[in-house]
């Protein structure tokens, strides 16, 4: 994605590997047609086709069709979709180069498009011996009067930050500890503007991290906590937005250990919430937005050796509270309280927590959605819908009832770290409210993180959505 070079053309480019972006038949410009492609496009667009290539032997161009058939409930999307199936036919005929020429009318219609399009033509094969490399996709030309150049660069910004989430999240556990995850996180900063601050073991004993520093035991492997700050000269928000996400860099379930089957297997990606928030936060400071805000990453394994922690522990969290432990595979919670409380001095004006924190929001919703639940003013929440439309990163609101933090109480500490067979994301929800007191979302990206059977423009492993929702969301919020 790095070696990709974005081009705004101000002039009409020349008609070699150039993609025409079109709501309908008429919109098209005939005249760069012979009489056989026009017949050839009004045939396939009777059966609604939106993808039609034309092979030129030495070049191809392609028309896509915009607009919404019947099949489909949302337009842009729809786009995006086919933009997956133009990178098929890019890499498929080994194209270094593309010129979007959009007749639509919007910039919307382009950016979706480009976004189909990378973000199928993504691929994590660092590992791979690959003897018969196809050419990637090298420079991207987009002609749309209606896109300026911060419309190319927050684009590409957008999709930059996608495609480094992608890659945290598919690294293996052996590569990417938590210290080296800290490390990727503070190159990107580094690159990007952010201000970053590690607290290392050292520093989280003498915090009293207990979340963070219970589930570590049973590693080798040290923890750490990663602060990111945006702070523009200009903020626009008094109070700062803050971010917390969950940075397991794999999930054994602890002395609770996890079945196989597509459980262990793929717990790598346990820290995705931290990658998504590592990812909003490098297209945040990178775009320059006008705002003030903090990020919170606790990143640790949860691995099991003789002083990992045990069920029925009772652990002394950050903001002094005791939780005991009745499930070693419930973790991400106790990571995520500690840095909630911490992240509560800096009097945020919300506190967002992104994570893949229960295979029981997977299951309400499978890979379609978001779960989302909180106290925060529905304001906020509307506001997510909107920015999940738009984005198609779509999320569901949980009921967050007080009636659910019942199923919390325990006989021996403040609470309990899990709740019972039922509501499991819920209450996982419910358990971080106890750790912060100011307004509060929470999002179980559980089902969407990482997807093992190819959907659209995610291919398998590493989704990377939440980057793209949140930029969307913050974005609006601060208009």
């Amino acid at each position: 994605m790095d070696n990709i070079i974005f081009n705004l053309v101000k002039e009409k480019p020349q008609l070699v590997n150039s993609v025409f972006l079109v709501d309908s038949f008429d919109k098209l410009d005939k005249s760069i047609f012979s009489d056989r492609e026009i017949d050839y496009i009004q045939h396939r667009i009777a059966q609604n086709t939106r993808l039609i290539p034309l092979n030129y032997f030495y070049h191809w161009n392609f028309i896509v069709i915009t607009g919404c058939d019947d099949q489909c409930t949302d337009e842009l999307e729809s786009i995006r979709r086919t933009g997956a199936k133009l990178a098929d036919k890019v890499h498929e005929n080994e194209l270094d180069f593309l010129t979007l020429i959009d007749y639509s009318g919007r910039k919307e219609t382009t950016a979706a498009l480009v976004e189909g399009l990378l973000m199928a033509s993504y691929s994590f094969d660092k590992y791979k011996k690959n003897t018969n490399p196809t050419k990637p996709l090298k420079r991207l030309n987009i002609f749309n009067k209606h896109f300026k150049e911060d419309d190319i660069e927050e684009l590409e910004i957008v999709m930059q930050a996608v495609a480094m989430t992608r890659d945290l999240v598919n690294e293996p556990a052996s590569t990417l500890t938590a210290t080296r995850f800290a490390d990727e996180i503070t190159r990107a900063a580094h690159v990007s503007g952010l201000n970053v601050e590690l607290y290392r073991k050292e520093d989280l004993q003498k915090m009293n991290m207990g979340g963070i520093l219970a589930v570590n035991q049973g590693s080798e492997e040290p923890p750490v906590l990663i602060k990111l700050e945006w702070k523009h000269p200009k903020a626009k928000n008094k109070k700062p937005l803050a971010f917390v996400g969950k940075g397991v860099v794999y999930d054994s379930g602890g002395l609770s250990i996890k079945p196989t089957a597509k459980s262990m297997d793929y717990m790598k990606s346990d820290m995705a919430g931290g990658a998504t928030v590592a990812g909003l936060m490098y297209t945040i400071a990178r775009s320059k937005m006008p705002i003030h805000a903090i990020a919170l990453i606790p990143a640790t394994d949860n691995r099991i050796n003789s002083k990992a922690y045990s069920p029925g522990d009772i652990i002394t969290m950050h903001n002094g509270k005791s939780v005991e432990v009745m499930n070693t595979d419930a973790e991400g919670r106790l990571i995520m309280a500690d840095a909630l409380s911490y992240v509560d001095k800096f009097e945020p004006e919300f506190v967002l927590s992104v994570a893949t924190l229960t295979g029981s929001a997977s299951r309400a919703i499978g890979p379609y959605g978001i779960a989302a639940m909180g106290n925060a003013k529905n304001k906020y929440f509307n506001q997510l819908e909107e920015s999940g439309m738009r984005t198609y990163e779509r999320i569901v609101k949980f009921p967050f009832w007080d009636d659910y933090a019942t199923m919390l109480k325990s006989d021996i500490a403040d609470l309990k770290n899990v709740g019972g067979e039922s509501a499991g994301a819920i209450t996982a929800g419910k358990f971080l409210e106890h750790f912060t007191n100011h307004p509060f979302i929470h999002l179980d990206i559980a089902g969407v993180a990482f997807v093992h059977k190819a959907l659209h423009y995610h291919k398998f492993g590493s989704s990377g959505v939440g980057v793209r929702l949140l930029f969307d969301f913050v974005k609006a919020l601060t208009k």
